[in-house]
């Protein structure tokens, strides 16, 4: 149905519901782009550019091992890191793929404090994407 499964990362270990099932929706030909967008700082690139190539090697280590399954699988990806507001990063990623869909995971809100949690990434991105968005929730105990 897709022919590219974004799947934006934010490297921890609450990714794994949404890479699975980008491996299900790609399965039959789909082609899959782990996403992990940095988050840059308002200082000259200069001053900050240790740290960013220090942060790219981090997060391009951790993609390697998010993408095992995707390999074991036998689906064809790429691993991606790309510098910026992560929100516009992926809406643009996403707008310049043709046939695309956003998988990623997302949270539950804490009924007892029903006004927080409304500025996270899935939010951002179910609002202001063109690109059809496919929110995952991770289960507590997985």
């Amino acid at each position: 149905m897709f022919d590219h499964i974004i799947v934006p990362v934010d490297l921890s270990e609450q990714n794994t519901m949404a890479v699975r099932t980008a491996i299900g929706l790609a399965r039959n030909g789909g082609f899959v782009t782990l996403l992990h967008v940095v988050e840059t700082l308002d200082l000259p690139y200069e001053e900050v550019a240790e740290f960013y190539d220090r942060l790219e090697a981090r997060a391009g280590a951790r993609l390697e091992e998010i993408a095992v399954p995707l390999a074991e699988a036998g689906v064809e990806f790429e691993q991606l890191v790309l510098f910026g507001d992560p929100a516009a990063e992926i809406i643009e990623f996403a707008a310049s793929a043709s046939n695309s869909l956003i998988v990623l995971r997302s949270h539950r809100i804490d009924p007892d404090q029903p006004t927080g949690g409304w500025a996270t990434l899935s939010y951002k991105l179910a609002i202001l994407s063109e690109t059809p968005i496919l929110l995952v929730k991770q289960a507590a105990n997985a």
